[in-house]
C-alpha cells in the first residue's frame, strides 16, 4: 500500500488532481456546518431525532446521504439529491422522447450539452420545491416546538405567511444543492472518480463516528448490566458487513462475456485481439438507481404526511407502508426487480449492438446475425438482471432484517449493509479504476496484482 501511495504521488499530474478532489469536498463538508439564516440547527437535530424515531424512512436516509446536513438544516441540507433525480428523469426520457433520440444520433455532443442544461434546469426546479417543502416541514415544527427558527424572521409577513423565512429557506438551500452539483462536476472534470459520487459517499462515511457512538452505547461498557447490543450481535454484525463488501465488489464488477467471432480474415495482431473478443453484460447494469427509485417512491407518502401535517387519508395510507411492515418490505423488492428492468431496457439496446456487429462482420458462435442475435442478447441480459436486481432488493432490505434480528437501531444497520454500503463500495471500486488507469498510462504497475503491465512496454 505505501509502495503505491508513492507511486501515485510520484505522478504530478495524478497528485494534482487528488488534491483537487480533497479540496472540494473539504469545502462540501464545511457547508454542512453552516445552518441556514435564522435556523437553531441545535434544536433542528433534536426535533429531527425525535422525529425519525430511529425507524428506517426517507427524512434518516436523506441525512445519511448528506453527512447530518438534513437533520440540522444548513446549507447543504438537500444534498444532490434534486441533481441525482433530475439526472435520473432526463436519463429516461433519452428513450421515450424521439426528439431527445434523434438529437443523441445526429450531433451526440450537442444533445449532451443540451441534455446537461436541461438537468441543470429541471434540478433548479426540485430543489426550489424540496426547500419550499422542507421550510414548510421545519415552520409546522416550531409551532410546537419553539426554538427552531428565530421569532423576528417570522414576524415579517404577507397575508399572514412568513415570507422572509420561506425566501430565505429557499433561496440558500437550493444555492446549496446548485454549489454542490458545480462542485461535482468539477471533481468529474478536473478530479478523481464521478463527482456527485463521491460527495454522496463523504457524506455517508462522515457518519461513521456517530454509528461507531451508537455501537459504543449499544455495548454499555460503563455498566455491568447489558446492554442493546452484545459482543456476539457485534460479531454477527461485523461478519455480515464483510460478507456484503465482497458481495457486492463481486456483483458490481461481475459481468457475462458474450464471445464473439469475425467473418473475415484477419492476421497479426488483429487475428489476437479477434480470438479474444466478447460482448460484457454487466450484472448490475442499473447500480443503485432501482434502489433510489424504489425508495422515494415507496416512502413518499409518509415523508409528505410528515412535511405537509397528517390529514386522514395521507396518513391512513402513509401507515400501511411504514418501513419494516411485511407490505412495505414485498413491495420494495418487487419495485427494486421492476425497476432494475425497467432501467436496463431503456439504457440496454441489444438492436444497435446487433446491427453493429453485423456490419463488423462479428457474430456470436451458433447464433445466426440479426434478429436472433438481438433475441440472444435481449434474452441473456434479462437472465442476469433478474440476478441482479435480486441481489439489490436483498442489500436494500438487509437493514431492517438486521435490525430485527438483533434488535438495534436503524442508524446502525444502515451504514453497515443497505444502499449506503452498495454506494460505498461502488465509489472505491471506480475511484480505483481510474487511479489504476493513470498509472498505467504512466507505465506504473497498477494497485492489483492481477493484470501487471510491465514497465518495458
Amino acid at each position: 500500500m505505501i509502495e503505491s501511495i508513492k507511486k501515485i504521488l510520484s505522478v504530478h499530474e495524478l497528485k494534482e488532481k487528488i488534491f483537487f478532489t480533497l479540496f472540494m469536498l473539504i469545502v462540501c463538508r464545511v457547508g454542512a456546518f453552516i445552518p441556514v439564516p435564522g435556523i437553531n440547527s441545535e434544536e433542528a437535530l433534536k426535533i429531527f431525532q425525535f422525529t425519525a424515531g430511529g425507524s428506517q424512512n426517507l427524512l434518516q436516509l436523506a441525512s445519511i446521504f448528506t453527512g447530518g446536513a438534513f437533520s440540522q438544516m444548513t446549507v447543504i441540507a438537500l444534498g444532490v439529491a434534486p441533481y441525482i433525480t433530475a439526472s435520473i428523469v432526463m436519463q429516461m426520457l433519452v428513450p421515450l422522447v424521439p426528439s431527445i433520440q434523434r438529437e443523441m444520433k445526429e450531433n451526440s455532443e450537442l444533445a449532451k450539452r443540451k441534455m446537461g442544461k436541461r438537468t441543470r434546469v429541471l434540478t433548479l426546479g426540485l430543489a426550489l420545491f424540496q426547500s419550499f417543502i422542507y421550510a414548510k416541514y421545519a415552520f409546522h415544527m416550531n409551532l410546537s416546538h419553539p426554538g427552531i427558527i428565530v421569532e423576528p424572521i417570522l414576524h415579517a409577513q404577507i397575508f399572514g405567511v412568513s415570507w422572509l423565512f420561506y425566501s430565505i429557506a429557499m433561496v440558500t438551500m437550493t444555492t446549496g444543492t446548485l454549489f454542490l452539483m458545480w462542485i461535482g462536476e468539477q471533481i468529474t472534470a478536473k478530479g478523481i472518480g464521478n463527482g456527485v459520487s463521491m460527495i454522496i459517499a463523504l457524506g455517508i462515511l462522515s457518519s461513521f463516528p456517530s454509528t461507531l457512538g451508537s455501537l459504543l452505547r449499544g455495548l454499555n461498557l460503563d455498566s455491568q448490566e447489558s446492554g442493546q447490543l452484545t459482543f456476539s450481535s457485534l460479531i454477527f454484525l461485523v461478519s455480515i458487513f464483510v460478507i456484503v463488501i465482497v458481495g457486492t465488489i463481486l456483483v458490481i464488477q461481475g459481468q457475462r462475456k458474450i464471445p464473439l467471432q469475425y467473418a473475415r480474415r484477419l492476421s497479426g495482431r488483429e487475428d489476437a485481439a479477434a480470438s479474444n473478443a466478447y460482448i460484457p453484460l454487466k450484472l448490475n447494469y442499473a447500480g443503485v438507481i432501482p434502489v433510489i427509485l424504489a425508495s422515494t417512491l415507496l416512502m413518499f407518502p409518509a415523508s409528505i404526511a410528515k412535511f405537509l401535517g397528517q390529514s386522514d387519508a395521507v396518513s391512513g395510507f402513509a401507515s400501511k407502508l411504514l418501513p419494516g411492515s411485511w407490505i412495505f418490505t414485498i413491495a420494495y423488492v418487487l419495485l427494486i426487480i421492476f425497476f432494475s428492468y425497467f432501467w436496463t431496457s431503456t439504457q440496454f439496446h441489444p438492436e444497435q449492438i446487433a446491427s453493429d456487429m453485423k456490419k463488423n462482420g462479428a457474430f456470436i458462435p451458433g447464433i445466426k446475425q440479426g434478429g436472433p442475435t438481438q433475441d440472444y442478447l435481449q434474452t441473456t441480459m434479462n437472465k442476469i438482471t433478474f440476478a441482479g436486481s435480486i441481489f439489490l432488493a436483498f442489500i436494500a432490505v438487509l437493514p431492517t432484517l438486521m435490525g430485527k434480528a438483533l434488535g438495534i437501531d436503524s442508524t446502525i444497520t444502515q451504514f453497515f449493509g443497505g444502499t449506503s454500503l452498495l454506494i460505498l463500495v461502488g465509489v472505491v471500486l471506480d475511484t480505483t479504476k481510474q487511479l489504476e488507469s493513470h498509472l498505467i498510462m504512466k507505465r506504473y504497475d497498477g494497485f492489483m496484482k492481477k493484470g501487471r503491465i510491465s514497465s518495458g512496454l
